[in-house]
């Protein structure tokens, strides 16, 4: 993103080993989203729904009536406004580790603060579940993908909208984000999901993908 160029220049090109979270490393992601949340011009509350990230997740998901949504890492909760919006009976929970960004989120939406490796729900609770450019700040990225699939309940949907590996050094980016191959995500969604797609995506369905977004698609 944007953002992070402007936050800490250019990328190294190298992901090095997988990092551990620390109660430390965990205060600091806190801190920089707490820091950030009032910085709207890079990290806006809003998102212009045409877009295809949202299409994407919208159509994946369908029809959600009054099931329950979770925005996983969701900051200021922008993608949760137009699940909303677009499901007005559904219930959606904006749920991210900086109280900071969630105090940005929209009337009408849950809001948890919480980390992505130990969602403080019970299992099953959701019929869909979604993280965008999220995952990438969870450090412990399989523990990640397991709690978000035990969230949601048997055929429900999951879906992940993250930075392509094979694109690293494009940004530099803080000391604790990761970037993913297709095969890993698809791989830790295998585990836990019957059904799992992957495919490259742009900001506008018109224009072809240039490899720096994936998106991963599944069902429990």
């Amino acid at each position: 993103m944007f953002w992070l160029k402007l936050l800490f220049g250019t990328g190294t090109g190298d992901l090095g080993p997988a990092k551990q979270k620390t109660p430390e490393l965990e205060r600091k992601i806190r801190a920089s989203f707490d820091a950030s949340s009032s910085d709207e011009e890079h990290f806006p509350s809003t998102i212009d729904p045409r877009i295809f990230h949202v299409q994407l997740i919208l159509r994946h998901f369908g029809d959600l009536g009054q099931g329950r949504v979770l925005d996983n890492g969701s900051g200021k909760g922008r993608f949760a406004r137009v699940i909303q919006e677009r499901n007005p009976e559904a219930r959606v929970t904006a749920m991210d580790i900086s109280e900071a960004m969630l105090s940005f989120a929209p009337p009408g939406l849950g809001r948890v603060s919480a980390t992505m490796t130990s969602l403080p729900f019970a299992t099953g609770v959701f019929d869909a579940a979604y993280a965008t450019e999220s995952l990438e700040h969870a450090v412990e990225i399989d523990k990640a993908i397991a709690e978000m699939c035990r969230v949601v309940k048997p055929g429900g949907r999951i879906a992940i909208i993250d930075k392509n590996a094979e694109h690293w050094g494009r940004f530099k980016t803080p000391e604790w984000e990761r970037w993913f191959n297709r095969k890993e995500v698809e791989r830790m969604l295998g585990t836990h999901c019957r059904e799992v797609s992957s495919q490259l995506i742009s900001y506008w369905e018109d224009v072809e993908p240039d490899g720096l977004f994936l998106a991963w698609l599944a069902v429990k």
